[in-house]
């Protein structure tokens, strides 16, 4: 076989795309990391954080009906909050699109 033929065959079975698998467990040594990242998770989404979101999308629109403050602003605390806890479906459309 030529030369010619080769090149061609080696690029194209390097640039087939191939599924991307995640790692089925945590890395040795990331227990500490991943308890943080749990508490964290779990403070942002709890009671208090519920509570706190409640809060300020009331008090946002409460500013923005009286006119005290930008529609611009006030749309993008209320979306932030909804990306926040919203962020776990978000994840999941994106893992399920992809897969």
């Amino acid at each position: 076989m030529s030369r010619k033929f080769i090149v061609p065959a080696a690029l194209a079975a390097l640039l087939t795309p191939s599924a991307a698998f995640a790692q089925g467990a945590d890395p040795a040594g990331s227990g500490p990391i991943v308890a943080a990242l749990g508490w964290l998770q779990g403070t942002l989404l709890g009671n208090v954080a519920t509570a706190v979101a409640v809060m300020a999308v009331a008090a946002v629109g409460f500013m923005m009906l009286t006119g005290r403050l930008n529609w611009r602003f006030g749309a993008t605390v209320i979306i932030g909050v909804f990306i926040l806890f919203g962020a776990a479906s978000i994840v999941a459309g994106i893992q399920g699109a992809a897969s």
